[in-house]
């Protein structure tokens, strides 16, 4: 398994102002909770693909 940044730069870079002025909290939840703490619970529980936000992907190796 690996975990890469979204290679959009410019967006990469927006997602991580929004994550940081909602205290490290996903941008896309009304939540605030352990769950919702980037990288969100369900991001870490996926296999593969991308998480809510955009910012993380996770492929299979």
């Amino acid at each position: 398994m690996a975990i890469k940044q979204n290679p959009d730069k410019e967006y990469a870079d927006e997602v991580k102002r929004k994550l940081k002025a909602n205290g490290g909290y996903c941008p896309c939840s009304l939540i605030k909770s352990a769950d919702t703490k980037c990288m969100c619970k369900d991001f870490r529980e996926t296999e593969e693909g991308m998480c809510h936000c955009g910012l993380y992907i996770k492929t299979k190796d």
